[in-house]
């Protein structure tokens, strides 16, 4: 039963979320360190879909409180990784309130 007004219940580990962000990370330090020129050559080496890779590597952008969290296993148990890949604002208080996580 839920209480009006009690925070939302919070989820357990979700390992593919997890990886998600892993790769996210992953690809983004790839792409900085001059290992891969852009999105289309991790795709290629992945051997996965170009419009993929840009959908995970913006989970880079999470903010760092949101990504302990699913770290962590204390998101939202309504957030899903369909709802991580889907567009979301850049800025973290936006991201907050999309995600459910408002502080």
């Amino acid at each position: 039963m839920a209480i009006e007004g009690s925070p939302a219940p919070m989820a357990t580990i979700d390992n593919t979320m997890i990886k998600a962000i892993a790769r996210a990370f992953r690809w983004q330090k790839l792409l900085e360190n001059g290992t891969y020129g852009c999105l289309e050559e991790i795709a290629r080496a992945e051997k996965i879909g170009a419009s993929f890779v840009s959908r995970v590597v913006r989970l880079a952008l999470l903010a760092p409180d949101i990504v302990e969290a699913i770290l962590a296993g204390k998101q939202p148990a309504s957030l899903t990784l369909k709802d991580l890949m889907a567009p979301f604002p850049v800025e973290w208080a936006g991201q907050r309130t999309v995600f459910g996580m408002v502080r």
